[in-house]
């Protein structure tokens, strides 16, 4: 009898293969995307090494090391239709072995002569490592231009917005008036500098790997870097200069720049759901019928996109502390190293492109209240002027004891919630200095907006030219 009898079992024909969350379906889209899902797939993953095999064996076959028609049966025979993946699972579960079981399955689908000749001369290492390479590559190939298209909208977002009026805040309190544009910009501007790295990135992390047991390529003969150059071409990988087996900063790199770019998704979305509260209520999040946002109470409206993006970013951070411990290996090879990876690297993959794919949905329907940012900046005014007072002020008399003064003045106005600018008036040792039409102006919070627009205008013109968008 059941332990729990009033809990229902799963069906008997159930093989319970949806075990980790991003797999759910109920909340995997939230977790990953449909490309991660592609890339990372179990399946794709055992083609992918037979695609390598396959590549191995060709360059091999052309350099006479192995018989020419035994690589192209072998290169025919890698297709995952002729391959029994539950055979495969039985050959892993008796060998212990995370690729013998491919290996031996697909040694019978090449036939008893060319099936002599697949993984000649290479290590396990090579095949997997070379398969996370291309796996790495198809991630950079999804994120890159999905990252583009957010920059290329926030600098549309930044040009529309590059004299409006909005409230700067410092230590999540009032600071001083600025254009929304500007902080728009510095999203973008951030963000553009995570997509020259991922470009950068890529020529020193995408390569091969085919060094064989301790990275002498011993088993290739004197053909080993012939072997090299022929395989990375045919899988479209770059060449390094030697074995990597121990040395994980590629992957590491890969690791830490995705957690670096969920990490600034993360901060525009944290940024953008206060924005969104009630008492701001200077942007808000598209909504459609239909969407609810609470079982019990049916009024709410809740940014839990933004919030997943937050989720994301915060997931992602513990991946990199994953990846940078598995720096440390020992010797020429240490699996200890290699199996964080396997872990790290699809799951990081999965909670970037998630977040990127929610961030750009944010931002495309995203809603700006520009009356209710200028409200909110002039509501500040009378206490974020203080430092045009206070420089206005120190043209006469200083500005150290400008400052002093100010300082004096607004702590007092706090203390006994009244107005600076009343305070002011009354105060003969600033009111004297100054005229009336010049007391307007530096509490005129929209007149204050520095070199906002020409910021702005900086930022937006170096993402379409990096991007290579034209302008609108």
């Amino acid at each position: 009898m059941s332990p729990h009898p009033q809990l229902h079992t799963a069906h008997e024909s159930c093989r319970h293969e949806r075990g980790h969350i991003t797999d759910s379906r109920f909340y995997g889209n939230r977790y990953a995307s449909p490309d991660s899902r592609r890339i990372f797939c179990d399946v794709c993953r055992n083609q992918r090494w037979l695609d390598i095999e396959a590549a191995l064996a060709q360059a091999q076959g052309e350099l006479g090391l192995i018989p020419q028609d035994m690589a192209d049966i072998i290169a025919s025979s890698a297709r995952m239709e002729l391959i029994d993946l539950d055979a495969v699972q039985r050959e892993i579960d008796n060998s212990g072995h995370s690729l013998v079981g491919l290996l031996r399955v697909f040694e019978a689908a090449c036939g008893p002569e060319a099936g002599q000749f697949i993984h000649y001369g290479a290590t396990t290492q090579d095949i997997q490592d070379t398969g996370q390479s291309l796996e790495i590559r198809d991630v950079l190939d999804v994120l890159q231009p999905q990252l583009a298209g957010l920059i290329a909208d926030l600098a549309d977002l930044a040009g529309q917005h590059a004299d409006t009026v909005a409230l700067g805040r410092t230590h999540a309190q009032p600071a001083l008036p600025m254009s929304f544009g500007l902080k728009v910009a510095g999203w973008t501007d951030e963000l553009l500098r995570h997509h020259d790295r991922l470009a950068q990135l890529r020529e020193r992390v995408v390569v091969a790997q085919l060094f064989g047991g301790a990275g002498t390529m011993a088993g290739f003969g004197d053909l080993g870097p012939a072997v090299l150059e022929r395989f990375a071409h045919r899988l479209g990988l770059g060449v390094p200069t030697t074995g990597w087996h121990a040395a994980r900063d590629r992957p590491t790199e890969f690791v830490l720049a995705l957690a670096m770019v969920t990490g600034t998704l993360a901060r525009i979305a944290d940024e953008l759901r206060t924005l969104s509260r009630p008492e701001f209520a200077e942007v808000a999040e598209a909504w459609r019928p239909g969407k609810v946002g609470s079982s019990t109470m049916p009024h709410k409206r809740n940014p839990e996109r933004l919030e997943q993006v937050v989720v994301m970013a915060r997931l992602a951070n513990a991946q990199a502390g994953a990846a940078l411990s598995a720096m440390i290996g020992d010797h020429e090879r240490d699996a200890r190293a290699l199996r964080i990876e396997w872990a790290c690297i699809p799951d990081i993959a999965h909670y970037c492109l998630a977040a990127c794919g929610m961030m750009t949905e944010s931002v495309t329907g995203l809603l700006v209240h520009t009356d209710r940012m200028r409200h909110n900046t002039e509501a500040a005014a009378d206490k974020i002027m203080s430092e045009r007072l206070m420089l206005t002020l120190g043209k006469h008399i200083g500005k150290q004891r400008a400052h002093e003064l100010v300082y004096e003045l607004t702590q007092r106005a706090q203390q006994e919630g009244r107005l600076v600018r009343t305070l002011v008036e009354a105060y003969p040792q600033i009111s004297g200095k100054l005229g009336p039409d010049e007391l307007e102006e530096i509490f005129d919070a929209s007149s204050y907006l520095g070199s906002s627009s020409v910021l702005t205008g900086r930022a937006v013109a170096e993402a379409r030219k990096s991007l290579a968008v034209d302008p609108l």
